[in-house]
């Protein structure tokens, strides 16, 4: 079922960046990138609560709260960055270089979370590259 919502962030993803790219027009990068902050917290929070599992809140480890922040923000730098890049660049080269994303987390994976690395993850990597590259040069 994993598959299911990889393929959903997948789209989604996609009507992101040809959503913001229209959005920005005339408008500055930051105070779009806050705009959109502020749909994703008040969406997550009422899916939190339409679900109801607001009652966890307590249950989460100091750990776990530490790298939700820190992963929180990464994700805000990550925004900002990207909608600087979408509101200067056209929407065609930057979101191949934002998926880079896929080959750089993959290498951290296998550093910091000692996941194995395969060959052919390895080849996907030099493929994505080379890719990127292809569709940005």
């Amino acid at each position: 079922m994993w598959w299911c919502f990889a393929i959903g962030s997948a789209v989604f993803a996609a009507l992101t960046a040809i959503l913001a790219k229209v959005g920005i027009e005339g408008v500055n990068s930051t105070l779009a990138t806050a705009i959109r902050t502020a749909v994703v917290l008040v969406m997550s929070w009422g899916i939190v609560f339409f679900t109801g599992t607001q009652s966890g809140i307590g249950e989460i480890s100091h750990r776990s709260w530490l790298f939700l922040i820190l992963s929180g923000l990464a994700t805000g730098a990550s925004w900002l960055c990207y909608y600087h890049a979408l509101q200067t660049g056209a929407a065609s080269k930057v979101v191949p270089i934002d998926k880079m994303s896929v080959v750089i987390t993959l290498v951290l994976a296998f550093l910091i979370l000692r996941e194995p690395f395969s060959t052919k993850s390895l080849i996907g990597c030099v493929l994505i590259t080379a890719g990127t590259l292809l569709m940005v040069l």
